[in-house]
C-alpha cells in the first residue's frame, strides 16, 4: 500500500513539476512576445512610483496582456528597484520585457512635455511641446515670452510642476553674443551670473538641453566649445588661395554671410561675392556690418540706415573701410562656417534683393542696377498694396 502511495506521489509531483515548468515557460513567452499595443503611448512614471501602479496602468491602456506576469519578469531579471522616473514613449507591439528595459535603463525622457526657450534675433520665446505618440512629434500647446510682461499662460505652470519636463535652449543662427547673454537672464530654470559677455562668433548656435539648476556659465561654456570644435573642424576644410587667412578671418566672414541672406542655398554664392571683393581690394559695402557698428550687437536697430550712418566711419562700416571687420558680426552656425571657406565659383561681385525671399546676383554694375531698378518697382508695388 505504501509502495502504491509513493508511487502516485511520485507521479503526482513529476506532474506537477511539468505543469509548472510550462507555466514558466508560458509566462516568459508572454514576457517576451509582441504586445498588444495597437498604437504607441507615452508612459508617465512618477516620482516614488513601483512596478505595480506601473503595470496595472499599462494594462489598463492596452499595452500589456498581464500586469502580474510584467511584475514576475521584472522581478526575475531584478530590475524592480531600478523604475527611473520620467516619460517614456513605449512603441507599437513593445513587449512586456522591452517596456521593463525602456523604463529602467534611464536617460532622457524620450517623451512627454519640453519647453524649449528660442533665442531669436529679434526675441525670446517660450515654447510648450508636448510629443503626439503616435506621430513622435512635438506639438505647441503654449508661448509665453520670458521674464516679460503679461500672466504666464496656466500650461506653462503645470508643466514646469512635473519632474520629468524637459528644457532646451534653442539658438538661433546670426544672434549677436549680447543678445545670447540677454535671453539666458530670462531662463528662468538657469541661475548664476555671466560673468563677461562672450567675444562675438564664438557661440554656436544649436539646440541646448539644459535641467533646473544649471548654471548659465556652464550653458554659455557648451556654447563656445561646440563653437570652437566647429571652427577647428571647417577651417581644415578650408579650399586654397582664399583672402581670409586665419580661422578668426573665417567666422568674421561667416558672421556676414549669415546676416546677408537666410537661404540656405544662396550662402555659397554670397559667400563668392565678399570673396571675389575682397580678392579686388573692393569695399564689401554690405548694411549688416554699418548696422553693427551702430547697435554693437546690442539689440535690434528697428529701422532703416541713414545717409549718416553709411558714412560715418566705424570699424565695421564696410562702405568707408576695405577688406573684414575688426570682429564678427554676429555667431554664424555651421552651414555659413562652411560657405565662408567654401564660397561657389562665380564672378559675382554685387546682389541685392529679389522680391521672392532671395537674392539677385550680377557681375557688372549695369546688371546689379537693372536688379535694384526692379526690387524698387517691387517695394513701390509692396507699399501701395499694404495701403
Amino acid at each position: 500500500m505504501w509502495r502504491s502511495v509513493a508511487s502516485n506521489a511520485l507521479t503526482f509531483l513529476v506532474v506537477a513539476i511539468f505543469l509548472l515548468a510550462g507555466v514558466v515557460l508560458w509566462g516568459k513567452r508572454q514576457y517576451t512576445a509582441e504586445g498588444p499595443l495597437e498604437a504607441a503611448i507615452c508612459l508617465r512614471v512618477e516620482r516614488g512610483s513601483n512596478f505595480t501602479r506601473v503595470s496595472d496602468w499599462l494594462a489598463s491602456e492596452g499595452a500589456i496582456s498581464s500586469p502580474q506576469i510584467m511584475r514576475i519578469g521584472a522581478d526575475y531579471a531584478d530590475k524592480t528597484a531600478q523604475l527611473k522616473a520620467g516619460s517614456y514613449l513605449v512603441p507599437e507591439g513593445a513587449s512586456m520585457e522591452e517596456i521593463v528595459d525602456i523604463v529602467t535603463r534611464g536617460g532622457a525622457s524620450s517623451c512627454g512635455t519640453e519647453i524649449v526657450y528660442r533665442v531669436g534675433v529679434n526675441s525670446l520665446l517660450g515654447e510648450v511641446r508636448e510629443m503626439d505618440p503616435t506621430t513622435g512629434r512635438f506639438e505647441e500647446i503654449a508661448e509665453y515670452t520670458p521674464g516679460g510682461e503679461g500672466e504666464v499662460p496656466a500650461e506653462v505652470t503645470e508643466v514646469k510642476s512635473r519632474a520629468d519636463t524637459r528644457y532646451r535652449v534653442a539658438l538661433a543662427e546670426g544672434v549677436t553674443s549680447w543678445q545670447v547673454v540677454e535671453a539666458l537672464k530670462a531662463v528662468d530654470v538657469l541661475e548664476g551670473e555671466i560673468a563677461a559677455v562672450p567675444a562675438e562668433g564664438s557661440l554656436a548656435p544649436d539646440s541646448y538641453e539644459v535641467s533646473v539648476g544649471d548654471s548659465r556659465s556652464s550653458v554659455i561654456d557648451r556654447m563656445v566649445q561646440l563653437q570652437n570644435d566647429r571652427i577647428a573642424s571647417v577651417w581644415a576644410t578650408r579650399v586654397s588661395d582664399l583672402p581670409i587667412t586665419t580661422p578668426e578671418e573665417m567666422v568674421t566672414l561667416a558672421s556676414i554671410i549669415e546676416k546677408e541672406t537666410g537661404v540656405a542655398s544662396e550662402r555659397p554664392l554670397v559667400s563668392s561675392v565678399f570673396v571675389n571683393r575682397l580678392e579686388q581690394g573692393m569695399p564689401l559695402q554690405t548694411d549688416p556690418t554699418v548696422i553693427y557698428g551702430v547697435t554693437e550687437g546690442k539689440g535690434v536697430l528697428g529701422r532703416g540706415l541713414r545717409q549718416s550712418e553709411l558714412r560715418r566711419e566705424t570699424p565695421w562700416n564696410t562702405y568707408v573701410i576695405r577688406g573684414l571687420p575688426p570682429t564678427p558680426i554676429a555667431n554664424p552656425g555651421l552651414a555659413s562656417l562652411q560657405a565662408a571657406v567654401g564660397p561657389a565659383q562665380s564672378d559675382y561681385l554685387f546682389f541685392v534683393a529679389d522680391g521672392t525671399g532671395g537674392h539677385a546676383f550680377a557681375a557688372t554694375l549695369a546688371e546689379h542696377n537693372a536688379n535694384v531698378a526692379k526690387w524698387r518697382a517691387i517695394e513701390a508695388e509692396q507699399a501701395k498694396t499694404a495701403n
